[in-house]
Parts: C-alpha cells; sequence; structure tokens
C-alpha cells in the first residue's frame, strides 16, 4: 500500500524563487518580513521587524511581556549547528511552591500576575538582532512602533477574545478594559486600533541607544533600558497590588525589577534525531521539542504505509506514538539540568521497547516509560470538565471568561538569499495573561502556569527555573545543511500538528503547501501543560475532512473521536532550501484566514 497521494488542489501556492522567503501567522507580519528583505536586510533583521510587529497585530497571542524559543542556521560557509534562540524567562525569586501554598493555591494560575515568569521574548529578539542581524534598533522597531501608534485593523478572533474577557476586564482589570475596551465597548473586526503606550515603549528602548558609539552599543542599550529602566519598575510596581486571578481569588505579583535585570536571554545547541534521511533538530527538554523527537524515531521504524494519517491504521500509529513520547515529556522534562536525558529518550534500546507498546488498540493509560537511573514524575490525573473543556483543543478564541488560555501562541519563519534560514515561536503575555500595564500597554504572561507545585516534578516551581515550555519551532537538515524551517502556534498540540506535516513531506513526498492544508489530528490524552492541567484518556481530535472510514476506523480501535471541523486544527508554516535546485520556498496556513506567506 502506497501513502495516500496529496490533492492536486492547494489553498495556495507554494511559493518559490531566489531571493527570500517569509512565512508567518498574521499576512501583515510576513509583509513586514519581507519588506526587510527587500530593502536588503537578513533573514534576522526580517524575523525581529515581523516579530515585534506580532506584538502588536496578535496581542491575544502573544505580547512584550511574554516569551519565544527560536531556532536557526547561519549560511555561512562556517554556519554549523543548529542553533537555539533562548527567551524563557524564568520564575521569579519570589514565585516558590511556599509562597503559591501559602496563598491557597494549588495549582499555579493560568491568569494573573503571580504566574508571570520573568519576560524574555524583547531581550531575546534583540539579542538576536545583534548578533546575527545589520540593521539598525531604530529601522527594525519602525514598523511595531508605526502600526502601534498609527493603527491597524482589529483581527475578528482578536475581538472575540476581547468580548470573551469582557467581564473580567470590566469588573476586575479595568486597566485591561481602559485599552481594550474604549468607552466600555469592545471594538469590531476591522476597527482600526491603536496602542501608544507601547509605541512610547518602543521609542524609549531606541532612544536608549542615541548616544552610544556603534550599532552592537545601540542594541545593549535598549536591552539595558528594557531590562532596568520603565517596563522594569513599572511592571513590578502594578502587578505587586493584589488582583483577580483564574482561581477567582486575588493576589499580588512577586515580579521584581531586580528579576527583570538578572535575565538574559541567550543561545543554546540544539537537539537532533534521524527520521527518513534527513536530521530533525529542536530545543531542549525545557520545551517539549524532544517529544516530537522520540516520536519521529518510534515511527521510523514502521513502514510508510503505517505512518499516512490519511488512514486509520497511520492515524493510530502517529496517536499512539505522540500519547507514548508525550508521557515521557510529562514525567521528565523541565529545567532541571539533566544532559543525558535526550540521550537515554532517543537511545535505540529505549525507542525499540516504546515502539513495542503500539498495539492494535488504543492505549487509555498514561504510560511514561521506564529510564535507567529516573524515577518518573506522575501528575494529578484530572479530567476535563466544564469550561475547561469548552476551550481545548480546536480554533480561535481558546480562551475561557476567567481569563485562562490554552495554547495561542504566533509563529514565523524566514529564509533569505544568503541562506540563513529561522524560526521563532512567539507567544505569551496574551492580552488576557494578567492586567494591563497602564503606562506599558501591555500585560505580563502566564507561563509558570507549567509548572507544578510539588518538589518532585522535573518541572515544578523554583526560584530561578525556567518553566518547561510549549515553545518548539523546527529545524530540518540533510546532510547537515538546513532544508526547512517551521513551526505553529498550539501549545500541547504544537508537535502534534507538525508532525504529521514532516511524516507527510519527509515519508510520502509532499510539498510543504500540501502537508500544511491537509486534514490532521492530535490528542488530548496528555496532561495538559496549561491550568487547570487535565487530561483526557484516548482523547482524539479530528478535522472532519478526514475522511469518514478513517474516523470509523479511530473509533473502532479505542479512540475517542471528536469532530473538529474541515479547517480547525493547526496554524503551520514554514519555509526552505531546495538545494538541488538552488531555490528557496515558502508555504503558510490557510485556518483562521490569517497566516500568509511572501517572496521572490
Amino acid at each position: 500500500m502506497s501513502f495516500t497521494p496529496p490533492p492536486a488542489f492547494t489553498t495556495r501556492p507554494t511559493l518559490e524563487g531566489t531571493f527570500g522567503m517569509a512565512a508567518s501567522t498574521h499576512a501583515t507580519a510576513t509583509a513586514v518580513a519581507q519588506s526587510v528583505l527587500e530593502r536588503g536586510g537578513n533573514a534576522f533583521d526580517a524575523v525581529v521587524a515581523g516579530g515585534f510587529v506580532l506584538h502588536v497585530v496578535e496581542p491575544h497571542l502573544n505580547g512584550p511581556g511574554g516569551d519565544l524559543v527560536g531556532i536557526f542556521q547561519r549560511g555561512d560557509a562556517d554556519a554549523g549547528a543548529p542553533t537555539v534562540l533562548m527567551g524563557q524567562g524564568p520564575a521569579p525569586a519570589g514565585a516558590s511552591i511556599p509562597h503559591l501554598r501559602g496563598e491557597g493555591l494549588d495549582l499555579v494560575p493560568g491568569a494573573g500576575g503571580l504566574a508571570a515568569a520573568v519576560p524574555g521574548a524583547v531581550d531575546a529578539w534583540l539579542l538576536l538582532l545583534r548578533d546575527h542581524g545589520t540593521w539598525e534598533v531604530g529601522d527594525v522597531l519602525a514598523y511595531a512602533i508605526g502600526y502601534a501608534r498609527d493603527g491597524h485593523p482589529l483581527l475578528a478572533a482578536v475581538s472575540a477574545t476581547i468580548e470573551r474577557v469582557s467581564g473580567l476586564f470590566r469588573d476586575a482589570w479595568p486597566s485591561s478594559a481602559e485599552l481594550w475596551m474604549p468607552e466600555g465597548v469592545v471594538p469590531a473586526a476591522g476597527d482600526l486600533v491603536r496602542n501608544p503606550a507601547y509605541a512610547r515603549v518602543l521609542e524609549g528602548l531606541v532612544a536608549a541607544g542615541s548616544a552610544a558609539p556603534d550599532r552592537r552599543a545601540r542594541i545593549d542599550a535598549a536591552r539595558r533600558e528594557w531590562k532596568t529602566g520603565l517596563v522594569a519598575q513599572a511592571a513590578s510596581a502594578f502587578l505587586a497590588t493584589p488582583h483577580r486571578h483564574s482561581s477567582g481569588t486575588d493576589h499580588a505579583g512577586v515580579v521584581t525589577p531586580a528579576d527583570f535585570a538578572g535575565f538574559d536571554a541567550g543561545y543554546e545547541p540544539a537537539v537532533s534525531a534521524r527520521f527518513r534521511g534527513h536530521t530533525v533538530a529542536k530545543a531542549g527538554p525545557w520545551t517539549q521539542g524532544p517529544a516530537l523527537l522520540e516520536a519521529l524515531r518510534i515511527l521510523d521504524g514502521f513502514d510508510d504505509d503505517a505512518l499516512d494519517p490519511a488512514t486509520a491504521h497511520g492515524a493510530h500509529t502517529i496517536v499512539e506514538a505522540l500519547k507514548l513520547a508525550l508521557a515521557d515529556r510529562d514525567a521528565y522534562f523541565g529545567d532541571d539540568g539533566d544532559d543525558g536525558l535526550v540521550a537515554a529518550l532517543l537511545s535505540e534500546d529505549y525507542i525499540a521497547s516504546r515502539r513495542r507498546q503500539i498495539g492494535d488498540c488504543a492505549s487509555h493509560e498514561w504510560r511514561p516509560g521506564t529510564l535507567p537511573g529516573r524515577h518518573p514524575f506522575r501528575p494529578p490525573l484530572r479530567t476535563d470538565t466544564g469550561e475547561t473543556a469548552a476551550v481545548a483543543g480546536a480554533g480561535e478564541p481558546t480562551v475561557a471568561r476567567s481569563g485562562q488560555t490554552r495554547g495561542d501562541t504566533c509563529h514565523i519563519d524566514v529564509v533569505d538569499r544568503w541562506g540563513n534560514i529561522v524560526a521563532v515561536t512567539p507567544s505569551g503575555g496574551w492580552l488576557q495573561s494578567s492586567p494591563t500595564v497602564p503606562e506599558l500597554g501591555f500585560c505580563l504572561g502566564t507561563r509558570l502556569q507549567m509548572t507544578w507545585l510539588d518538589e518532585q516534578s522535573p518541572s515544578a516551581l523554583r526560584p530561578g527555573r525556567r518553566p518547561r515550555t510549549t515553545l518548539t519551532p523546527t529545524l530540518v537538515l540533510r546532510d547537515g545543511a538546513a532544508v526547512m524551517a517551521c513551526g505553529t502556534p498550539g501549545g500541547d498540540q504544537q508537535e502534534q500538528w507538525q508532525l504529521p506535516m514532516l511524516v507527510r513531506m519527509l515519508a510520502g513526498g509532499y510539498s510543504a503547501q500540501q502537508a500544511i492544508d491537509a486534514p490532521t489530528l492530535h490528542t488530548t490524552a496528555l496532561i495538559d501543560s496549561f491550568w487547570p492541567r487535565t487530561w483526557t484518556p484516548a482523547g482524539v481530535i479530528a478535522e472532519d475532512r478526514l475522511e469518514d472510514d478513517v474516523l470509523a476506523g479511530l473509533a473502532e480501535r479505542g479512540h475517542d473521536v471528536t469532530r473538529s471541523g474541515p479547517w480547525a486544527l493547526g496554524r503551520l508554516s514554514g519555509v526552505g532550501i531546495d538545494r538541488s535546485r538552488g531555490v528557496l520556498w515558502a508555504a503558510a496556513n490557510p485556518r483562521g484566514m490569517q497566516g500568509y506567506a511572501a517572496g521572490r
């Protein structure tokens, strides 16, 4: 049996050219990135300019008070191995298990300033610009400053998110209501919205370096202003006042100016695994990245016809491999300095043992593996109830009235004519995360909700440690040279939506656009990374463009299948280099009607 061929029709072309390509979750960010390329900037200049614009145009999916993970390879002759851009801030010094337990909490809340990690995105963007870009910081930030000051048309999804949390804003977060609901009215889709406070913040970063002697010093001055100036002071002071959290109780934030000043974004080596003759590179186990690598290694031992997501057999195999890998994620991953974990997870013997656990029927158990010398953490298995279930899984807005958010994120990819290629997944600091800081025009994120108030967990809440994030862009290499950068929003679904795309491309021969357009699915049989940390045994959510016999076949195998609608799952995008032809390409997601690719 051969892999199901892709349909002749795609929602848009896979773009091809030789000059440069960009793709992202918002057409304006893509256009900005391509504009930078057209004006002589490289991929790093372009991705940073587009990234700051994403703060403005997708504020329900990311913000300056959030975080990011990137992965890139330079196009130089001495490019070397893939590099991870680390923009995940740690828990503040005052964020400890005893403190939150003393506040009467058994989980870190999903909304409110007590769940704020130290913001990492802005420092990471500026670090990448300093070390690998060529443009001045003022030129790169000019796009975002313009959209924040002069306005941009509001997305329908942003309007829907504000509407959903409008009661919270009116009743408990008046500073958020003032920014996002002028005169008490939720702005409609297409309304021109402005954020002058954030424009002033960015202008302040540029001004901080005006007297510096060179480009590098000007960018460092902007980074220093971010970490020690208005942002650090205003955010810390504002969140120190008790305010409503998703728990329904009021708490004060604990982040301080010293926490801001103590964080530096940085670079790390990628971890990788082989699949069908390619090397797939990810960030380490402080993200969920190695779970994708484990799933790919499990699947690499099956024939192609067992991997086809358009068949019941292939979909079952993929879902079961994901369940095993994600159970290992929840049992073992965290910022605990365990350098040998990834090697142990990807060892031939361990992968073979996990592969043998995939049977003909769906597992209804949470099954982490047994690694020598390590004891798996076993979190509580809370089942979905009430509004938690209503916001899980598919589509936007995935936000509850309490401000609880599950999986809202952005993504951007850029490749240039010099062979530089980069994928970045920014998130956090959603407009519904915590109350807006009036002087800043944005709020801080809630990434600490991914930590546990249990010292036995590898992702326990510990001051100075990073929460285990869901952000997870991907780089694919052939013979040591990058051929694709990709990623998607989606929280716990990020690896799950990337996996069928990669399988279809690397095993099935699909183009990127064919693989993005193809109907997909994911499992909910995992420990949710977002508050209130639920688990749905044997749950599968599938786009109903998958054939009825596929969905029926999954149900017959014991999966609890929920149809999500025809175009509901995933916001994948990607760029790449076809080195055999010397051609660049880009592809973007039609779902949500806001992602786009551009290039020539």
